[in-house]
């Protein structure tokens, strides 16, 4: 049969000439295979998994013709054109080497999601990623979007499928949230703006080393048409933009939180300054708003919303939308999110840092600090961050399977620092946890949950960990819920 090569595949291809094996049965996943079926491609799912979840899901496939295999520890299945791999699925895993080998496409799910756009009304992408961050940046971008009057979404590894989105929705433009191991397997895709916010040790078990790392993290400056945004204070991220295959006359944009030079976005006084998208950059700079527009407000989240912004600068969105959208944003939970306060002091959920970047990260917002801290540390260690963070410690209390790790670097940098260890690992240890941290804090202090570790090996995942963190606290005596005692951040 005559057929296009896969090259040129688009969602107004004719799908039925093509085999496409999905691997995984997630969310991405799932969306995937239900595309590719509505084009009317042959699919086959396979998965490694046959879990309650995958079942259900593997029952509404094989009720619309797609075939499952669940359990799978075989290969590619026979007569596969095309491979659409799960970011959870390493690039040395033996499905991939095996179709690489054998010539066959492999793609990601960003991938095919650019690949099935309408031509006719493809919303333009800004994507984002970062060790820590990306998520918040991305919700930023969505609220300043939304406030300059797009049709607007934020999707990608943030939840939503990016597959479900350009299938079904009709957007100006997407904030795409784009996880490491999303990008090994982008070929085509191209867009308007994209940005690494930072690089730190994370994902080493899934790429093999930490070059492998940083080099996935880098593709999503590729094909880049108008903006590639760098991290200032990050000089790997400016090396990614200077290497990166960008299209021809796109700009690189630096964020900082110091005063910004030319073709930067940066804080002047107390003030968020455009110096990078203005009619003459040699003059003055453009307000777009002040410091404590950013919520909750805290360093890391100011360089956030100018990374955000630079992306949407780079769309075209008004300073005014800039400021709107900054003052209109909701964090996302379990981000440095204020619980409460109890006899004077502060109580801080920031389940979400898990690794120890996002813990030091979280630990500079606060002065002084009894830190909780631990879980699974994943092979990482923890001496830099408590010799950057002894001066702002009141105490800490450790949890978790690893909490040796983080107690052995405390003794050789912070051996004044009380340490209490909370050894069960049943989840209402988190009480006792709580109950530890409030014997240590004194009025004026700041109790940080940022526990710089996964969180497998007693929750659910880190949801789950800053719910009962907030539980425990709520339920001690004194408790005020949160903004009663105004911003602590």
């Amino acid at each position: 049969m005559n057929r296009p090569g896969v090259e040129g595949l688009h969602r107004n291809s004719d799908w039925t000439q093509w085999s496409v094996t999905v691997a995984g049965i997630g969310v991405a996943g799932y969306a995937c295979a239900d595309a590719l079926m509505q084009l009317g491609a042959r699919v086959t799912v396979v998965d490694g998994g046959d879990g309650e979840r995958q079942r259900e899901r593997a029952g509404i496939l094989r009720a619309l013709e797609v075939r499952v295999e669940l359990g799978h520890t075989g290969g590619v299945p026979d007569g596969t054109d095309i491979l659409v791999v799960s970011p959870g699925l390493p690039p040395h895993s033996p499905l991939i080497v095996e179709a690489l080998g054998a010539g066959i496409p492999v793609w990601g799910e960003l991938e095919l999601a650019w690949r099935l756009r309408d031509p006719d009304t493809a919303a333009a992408w800004l994507c984002v990623t970062g060790t820590n961050g990306k998520t918040t940046a991305t919700l930023m971008l969505e609220s300043i979007l939304r406030s300059a009057g797009y049709r607007t979404c934020a999707a990608g590894n943030i939840g939503t499928s990016l597959v479900d989105i350009v299938m079904h929705d009709e957007m100006d433009v997407i904030a795409v949230e784009v996880g490491a191991p999303q990008l090994p397997f982008v070929h085509t895709m191209s867009p308007v703006a994209s940005v690494c916010l930072n690089v730190a040790d994370d994902h080493i078990d899934h790429f093999g080393s930490f070059d492998a790392y940083v080099a996935a993290k880098a593709r999503v400056y590729e094909r880049t048409q108008e903006a590639a945004v760098y991290n200032v204070s990050d000089e790997r991220t400016l090396r990614m933009v200077e290497e990166a295959d960008v299209i021809e006359g796109c700009r690189a944009i630096g964020f900082t939180l110091g005063v910004p030079d030319v073709s930067m976005v940066g804080v002047v006084e107390d003030l968020l300054v455009d110096r990078a998208f203005i009619d003459d950059r040699t003059e003055r700079a453009q307000e777009l708003g002040s410091v404590r527009d950013v919520h909750p407000f805290a360093p890391h989240n100011v360089a956030n919303a100018l990374a955000a912004a630079a992306l949407a600068r780079a769309f075209g969105v008004p300073p005014t939308a800039v400021r709107d959208g900054l003052r209109a944003f909701v964090p996302a939970a379990h981000r440095i999110a204020d619980v409460g306060t109890v006899d004077g002091i502060s109580f801080v959920d920031d389940s979400k840092a898990t690794n120890a970047h996002a813990a030091q990260t979280s630990l500079s917002s606060y002065d002084p600090i009894v830190w909780i801290a631990g879980g699974m540390a994943k092979g990482q260690e923890f001496d830099d961050l408590v010799a950057a963070s002894v001066d702002r410690l009141r105490g800490v209390v450790l949890l978790g399977v690893d909490r040796e790790v983080i107690a052995g670097a405390l003794r050789r940098h912070a051996p004044d620092v009380p340490v209490i260890e909370v050894a069960s690992a049943d989840t209402g240890a988190m009480v006792d946890v709580v109950s530890a941290a409030r014997a240590l804090a004194l009025p004026g202090d700041t109790v940080l949950l940022a526990p710089g570790c996964a969180s497998w090996d007693m929750f659910r995942d880190y949801t789950e960990r800053g719910r009962m963190f907030a539980e425990a606290v709520a339920a001690l005596p004194g408790f005020e819920g949160p903004g009663r005692q105004g911003d602590t951040a």
